[in-house]
């Protein structure tokens, strides 16, 4: 029971710092986050090694083989998590933790070294104005469909995107739009319009992430994240046939290439939605 009682404060953290994310509260940032889960679980190793001991334990007369096995991974655990405090000099953010994809806050939701695109990337967060920028600069577009507190996002973000090679098309040759779905940040109020849902009914959009998850569903009949879908300049056309989770970095990279060949030679797949 003592042991499930440290994992559910652990897990009471990541879930408050999902809450944080979508709120932007800007209190459990990456640093906070990663100090709590390393004085939570220290506290379970010295408990594990007894330590620690709580009223109503019983006397440990000796430690058998699978308690002190089960301390020694814990303890390998925290050694991982202060690795989470080393710099990535690349990307100028500290070092993702592959195992905490999803459970701790992106790298970039930080105190010391703060960017609000993964990887250090330039992204825009409005469609608008990434449309505009991209019909400036005559580079394609990939729609990045995504949410704060999307495991998978994540995980595409801090281990797909951070290859060599997709990291260069996605720095050098697309303009980066990452829509929020999960976004509760109020819209202004000429925005909070009443829309039609695809499977019937009206719904009236309040905050930024209703707005994309509607022009997701409305345009392109989806609603699962993350969702990538490549578009000219201009917005207009859609290069190829967008993906959703794709943790294959062979596959990933085949999509950007493939849009990027479309884009090249000016032979978009379809037209789809205007933007308004």
């Amino acid at each position: 029971k003592v042991v499930l009682g440290f994992f559910e404060l652990a897990l009471a953290f990541k879930f408050l710092s999902n809450a944080d994310l979508v709120k932007h509260w800007g209190i459990l940032k990456l640093e906070p986050f990663l100090i709590l889960w390393i004085i939570i679980f220290a506290g379970l190793a010295l408990y594990l090694f007894g330590k620690i001991k709580f009223p109503h334990d019983s006397p440990i007369k000796k430690l058998s083989f699978s308690r002190i096995s089960f301390a020694i991974l814990v303890s390998a655990f925290v050694i991982y998590l202060a690795s989470g405090f080393r710099l990535n000099k690349e990307t100028n953010t500290f070092s993702s933790l592959t195992l905490l994809s999803g459970l701790a806050p992106p790298v970039g939701y930080s105190f010391l070294y703060p960017n609000d695109c993964p990887n250090n990337l330039t992204c825009f967060k409005d469609l608008k104005t990434g449309i505009a920028y991209a019909k400036k600069v005559n580079k394609p577009i990939m729609l990045d469909f995504t949410g704060y507190a999307c495991v998978n996002c994540r995980k595409m973000e801090e281990h797909v995107w951070s290859s060599k090679k997709i990291d260069n098309l996605l720095r050098n040759e697309y303009v980066l739009i990452s829509l929020y779905v999960d976004d509760k940040k109020e819209l202004p109020e000429d925005e909070q319009i009443l829309v039609s849902r695809i499977n019937g009914g009206t719904r009236q959009l309040t905050n930024y992430g209703h707005k994309w998850a509607h022009f997701q569903t409305q345009f392109f009949q989806s609603n699962s994240q993350p969702f990538y879908a490549l578009l000219s300049p201009d917005g207009q056309t859609v290069l190829n046939n967008p993906v959703g989770y794709t943790p294959n970095e062979e596959e990933y990279a085949a999509f950007l290439e493939c849009g990027l060949e479309a884009f090249n030679e000016q032979k978009p797949a379809s037209s789809i939605f205007e933007i308004n």
